[in-house]
């Protein structure tokens, strides 16, 4: 690789705006006064609308929904919990099991926030930020237990009926554990798309469908109470059904954070930011992925043939600039300047090829 033409550049975006030893970007760059000053007095922004969202301040909202959440369901699953003793209701202490379950699903998304907060080391070159991908995937599988112990449950039920007793306390304990799950559900789901986190939108989903068993008690008790005893299973099958629904979409999300999938508008958003970078003559290979609720980005770039190496660096760095502020949550880039082919000259990655595996 000629150092006159190409040129790599990483960066770790901190809140002064740091390249590494001896490269600060309000220092060495050719910007202005103002703009060198905004750099180093204020925490600078990425995110669209000028909001901070920075790796830490991410986890730190990741951990605190964990906790309210956590108190939440805790405190609907113990007012549940007083129903069942003087009630006896099977159907609702399924239900307080699910919001129980649902609590402490918290556990490993809060294990992950935590390790999500460590520093990259020489084996874990890239961070600890997977460990909220591997918590998404616990949390798949425990709305799939959750299926099929409510699906169980119902078809139990069909079989062997049952009497619904203190029909009122039962009603409103359904309403409490549907209320407390829904309004969690709505929290966690937004914290989560608002921070990039796929593990705590799956977990809140996960709430979602325990809101839905909290109703299907509420019904099937109704049913029962006109003397209708079938109605409480067979609304328990359908509102497994719908858990299923909801398990496929969480599964889905997971699923595509796992494998490394990020909306193509994103990558269209990349590629216009970096078409609009003075020197910037092409965007060649663009890549984004996400690990845990931050992306990475690696990128080559076409500069002028003639450029000099500070030339091509003084692009690259614009460039990595320019993604920063056009990619939410984006918080490192690996920029890479290939020289523009000039006529007759050979490829310079020609070298690689064999290198090269499809």
């Amino acid at each position: 690789m000629s150092d006159r033409h190409e040129h790599s550049h990483s960066h770790h975006h901190t809140p002064a705006h740091e390249h590494g030893p001896g490269h600060r970007h309000g220092r060495k760059h050719r910007h202005g006064l103002r703009h060198r000053v905004g750099h180093l007095l204020a925490p600078h922004s990425h995110e669209t609308a000028d909001k901070v969202d920075s790796a830490l301040e991410s986890s730190a909202r990741g951990m605190r929904a964990l906790w309210v959440s956590l108190a939440v369901l805790g405190a609907t699953a113990l007012a549940q919990a007083a129903v069942v003793a003087v009630s006896g209701s099977v159907a609702l202490l399924g239900d307080t099991v699910h919001n129980a379950a649902d609590a402490l699903t918290a556990v490993p998304l809060g294990i992950a926030f935590v390790l999500g907060r460590r520093a990259a080391t020489r084996r874990f070159t890239y961070g600890y930020g997977r460990a909220e991908d591997l918590a998404g995937l616990v949390i798949v599988l425990t709305i799939a237990a959750s299926a099929a112990f409510a699906g169980w449950t119902a078809v139990d039920r069909l079989l062997d009926p049952r009497p619904v007793e203190h029909v009122p306390a039962v009603a409103v304990a359904a309403l409490v554990g549907f209320a407390g799950n829904e309004w969690v559900a709505r929290y966690r789901m937004r914290v989560g798309r608002s921070i990039g986190s796929a593990a705590l939108v799956a977990d809140g989903l996960h709430a979602r469908t325990d809101g839905f068993t909290s109703l299907a008690v509420l019904l099937g008790a109704g049913g029962s109470a006109l003397g209708w005893q079938p109605a409480d299973p067979i609304v328990g099958l359908a509102i497994t059904a719908a858990i299923a629904l909801v398990l496929r979409d969480a599964a889905r999300e997971v699923f595509r954070r796992v494998m490394d999938a990020v909306d193509p508008a994103l990558v269209d958003r990349a590629e216009r930011a970096l078409t609009e970078v003075p020197g910037v003559r092409g965007v060649g290979e663009l890549r984004l992925r996400w690990i845990g609720h931050r992306l990475r980005a690696e990128v080559a770039v076409v500069v002028d043939g003639d450029a000099t190496v500070r030339e091509a660096h003084r692009i690259a760095v614009d460039a990595e600039h320019a993604l920063l502020h056009a990619v939410p949550r984006l918080t490192a880039a690996l920029v890479h300047a290939d020289p523009e082919p000039a006529p007759g000259e050979s490829d310079p990655h020609l070298p690689l090829a064999h290198h090269i595996t499809v």
